[in-house]
């Protein structure tokens, strides 16, 4: 028992994307998408990007869980937790199959009517992203991906046609996932590599320099905010009750040192991604982002429209996933710049425990976090539709799951959440956990790389009877929904 308790109109639940879960990547005219070309992977061996889906290559994607066609019966597993709200995401292709379609797939939008009527039945609230690292594979080939202006009109249109199809279905809206993930780029790497495809499909060969990487990043990351800018203000237009939500991966960067230097790569590497929620929520660049452009002539392409646009279209939320803080130091010898980001180097915090992934467990972080953003943007709603512990479960001959390490993870950060909310004061509307039922991991593309309180039956390959088993975290979140988080 903590003694704190949610409001009653705190929105509890979880959240999936429609890559990772839905599966079906070839039916009912659905388009290939960035994740469909994704190889799997592990802890160890980086996924690869592939050149179109290739014979004989392991897509983990292509089935994810199935939940193309077991949603009621996951949904109905999720009702019974008490969920108030789930969140998913449109996947684009389903939609407009290549993107740049004249005319949207009936059949597409017909199986997100059926899905959000089921959710709505339920007493679930949709909360839905419409750019989930899935944008169609064909806006790439064809157009280069998001370093390409015309993928506003593209993301627009697309947006505008779900916004209005689903207007008495959904209020909660997401433009792009983790917009802010592709934001360090400090060498050439698979990990980067993958960031930059996943949010804006960029590929690079191994002669594009760091400066070529960090112009088009720069440049792709603009035109999806001008992208999401003008979603918010058709949206409004659409349904002035719908709430239109930006999306960052918030990771709390802590100095190595209490050193001057080490303060000021700590400084300079959260610079490096906020300046996402800054335009976003503000409206404009920071100015430390503004002299980096005139400075380097990155984001060359930005026009007086573009920055009406972004004053102009300011979301009314910001949800964020939180996973993992980090340490840093500046580099030996080096002044911390954000145009030179070897001048920042990541150390290894000693004092935080990890994961079996590597991805630290701290739970204090959440607070101090959130505090930080109340501190940037005064009041603002916040949604947390991130934050989970992916690990390796084992099922028992009875077929239990006792899976207290994620019951320790979940409530030490839940707690954390309802003290910056209740003594803090920050403005939290709700929390979704990552993977309430197992999904194919976005990273890794492993499915033993488990999340949920759902268990299911399926391995790395996609093999098993996909079987639905409740672990030990199920009656345990069930609880806390129940008891408005008093009883972690």
């Amino acid at each position: 028992m903590t003694g704190l308790k949610m409001p009653k109109d705190f929105l509890w639940g979880g959240a999936i994307a429609a890559h990772q879960a839905e599966g079906a990547w070839d039916v009912d005219g659905k388009g290939v998408s960035i994740a469909d070309v994704l190889t799997a992977g592990n802890a160890t061996t980086p996924r690869t990007i592939t050149d179109g889906v290739i014979a004989g290559e392991n897509y983990p994607n292509h089935h994810g869980i199935y939940f193309h066609d077991t949603y009621k019966e996951d949904l109905a597993l999720m009702a019974e937790m008490g969920f108030k709200a789930f969140r998913t995401s449109i996947a684009w292709t389903r939609i407009f199959p290549n993107g740049d379609d004249v005319e949207p797939n009936e059949a597409g939008l017909q199986f997100y009517d059926d899905m959000f009527d089921e959710m709505n039945r339920l007493g679930i609230e949709p909360v839905i992203t419409l750019n989930h690292f899935e944008m169609p594979y064909h806006l790439v080939t064809e157009y280069g991906g998001w370093r390409n202006r015309r993928l506003i009109d593209f993301f627009v249109k697309y947006s505008e046609t779900v916004l209005k199809r689903y207007r008495n279905k959904v209020k909660y809206w997401i433009t792009h996932n983790e917009i802010s993930n592709q934001a360090n780029i400090s060498e050439a790497s698979t990990v980067q590599d993958f960031l930059v495809w996943t949010n804006s499909g960029l590929r690079y060969d191994e002669t594009a320099t760091i400066a070529e990487r960090m112009a088009d990043m720069y440049q792709a990351g603009h035109y999806e905010l001008v992208a999401s800018a003008k979603v918010v203000q058709l949206a409004h237009q659409i349904n002035p009750d719908f709430q239109i939500g930006a999306m960052l991966n918030v990771s709390p960067i802590y100095p190595a040192t209490p050193l001057p230097t080490d303060m000021l790569a700590a400084q300079k590497a959260e610079q490096l991604r906020k300046w996402f929620s800054d335009v976003h929520i503000r409206g404009a660049y920071p100015s430390e982002l503004e002299a980096l452009f005139e400075r380097t002539g990155y984001r060359s392409d930005i026009t007086d429209e573009d920055r009406q646009i972004l004053k102009e279209g300011t979301v009314d939320y910001l949800s964020i996933s939180y996973y993992a803080t980090f340490a840093v130091k500046a580099a030996d010898g080096k002044t911390p710049a954000l145009d030179d980001p070897s001048s920042i180097e990541s150390v290894k915090n000693t004092l935080i425990p990890a994961s079996d992934w590597g991805w630290t467990i701290d739970p204090e972080g959440l607070r101090y976090t959130l505090n930080q953003l109340n501190n940037l943007y005064p009041n603002l709603p916040i949604m947390i539709v991130e934050n989970g512990f992916g690990a390796y479960d084992t099922v028992t001959a009875d077929g239990s799951i006792h899976d207290d390490y994620r019951i320790a993870y979940l409530s030490a950060h839940i707690a954390e959440a309802e003290k910056a909310t209740i003594i803090d004061g920050v403005n939290l509307i709700g929390y979704l956990s990552w993977g309430p039922i197992d999904i194919v991991s976005a990273g890794t593309g492993e499915m033993s790389k488990r999340y949920g309180y759902i268990y299911v039956d399926l391995d790395d390959e996609g093999h098993g009877s996909g079987k639905r088993l409740k672990k030990d975290s199920f009656n345990w979140y069930q609880n806390v929904i129940k008891t408005q988080g008093e009883n972690l």
